[in-house]
């Protein structure tokens, strides 16, 4: 993409999770019941590869796989700074779990065949697996770093990040092309302006179908038929309530009673 940073930003549009309903029956959110937004994540994602755009040039291309809805998404990230975004729709991408997902996401990716860096959110409020992004870098053979929280340089050649797994902070300059995931710790998303909004709804939202990845990609292995997991049970964990009881007679005996109790818990020995 010539002297300009080629960027990919992953985003998923996913129900506002205060208030989507869940369907035990089917293990699947009821996406219906409530109004669909960006994955927070993503907007943390989307927000760093627009301030690498301005601080060393970049071209930032949104690409989210979902119904014809999720132009909408797409729509608010152009009016958030990315230059284009592209739609994967189609109903042999759907039922697909975290693998299906990533194979799809990156046969895109790798039908664009030019880019530098794809920018993930650390994960999803509607799975919460942090899967996509490490698959999809390993689907495209490039190198990745999850959780960062600090993107400290940026340019052609490499990104120096810093990263925090467990307890520990790590910098690593990762070799471009490659693939980072960040937190929401990574930066402040900004709001999109009235004039940027208007401009988006004029955008041109590019649409593939799976056949648009047939060169690129084994079809066969998009949506439901390319899902080795499947989700067998869905439950709420009962949940008991704190239970008060109340010891009466002297110290001594109401001690007794107390340890009693504890040893019938295992709490003692």
């Amino acid at each position: 993409m010539g002297d300009q940073l080629g960027i990919i930003v992953l985003i998923k549009q996913v129900p506002d999770i205060e208030k989507v309903r869940f369907d035990f029956e089917t293990g699947r959110l009821d996406r219906s019941s409530a109004e669909a937004v960006i994955n927070p994540f993503d907007l943390n994602a989307l927000e760093a590869a627009v301030q690498i755009k301005e601080a060393v040039g970049a071209t930032v291309t949104a690409i989210s796989m979902g119904p014809k809805a999720a132009e909408s998404a797409l729509r608010d990230a152009i009016a958030r700074g990315a230059d284009r975004g592209i739609l994967l729709t189609d109903t042999r991408f759907a039922g697909a779990d975290t693998l299906a997902t990533s194979y799809a996401l990156s046969s895109a990716i790798r039908r664009l065949s030019s880019f530098d860096l794809v920018i993930c959110g650390e994960k999803t409020i509607d799975g919460d697996t942090a899967q996509v992004g490490p698959e999809v870098a390993e689907f495209l053979g490039i190198p990745h770093v999850a959780y960062v929280e600090e993107i400290l340089e940026a340019d052609k050649k490499r990104i120096i990040v810093k990263s925090r797994m467990g307890r520990n902070y790590y910098v690593l300059a990762l070799r471009l092309p490659g693939l980072i995931t960040v937190t929401k710790d990574v930066n402040a998303p900004r709001l999109p302006t009235l004039r940027d909004k208007i401009r988006s709804r004029r955008a041109e939202i590019t649409v593939w179908d799976a056949d648009s990845l047939s060169e690129v990609a084994d079809t066969r292995l998009f949506g439901v038929s390319g899902s080795p997991t499947t989700v067998a049970r869905v439950y709420a964990p009962h949940a008991e309530k704190r239970k008060g009881m109340i010891f009466r007679g002297n110290p001594e005996e109401a001690a007794e009673k107390i340890v009693g109790v504890l040893k019938d818990l295992r709490v003692v020995g």
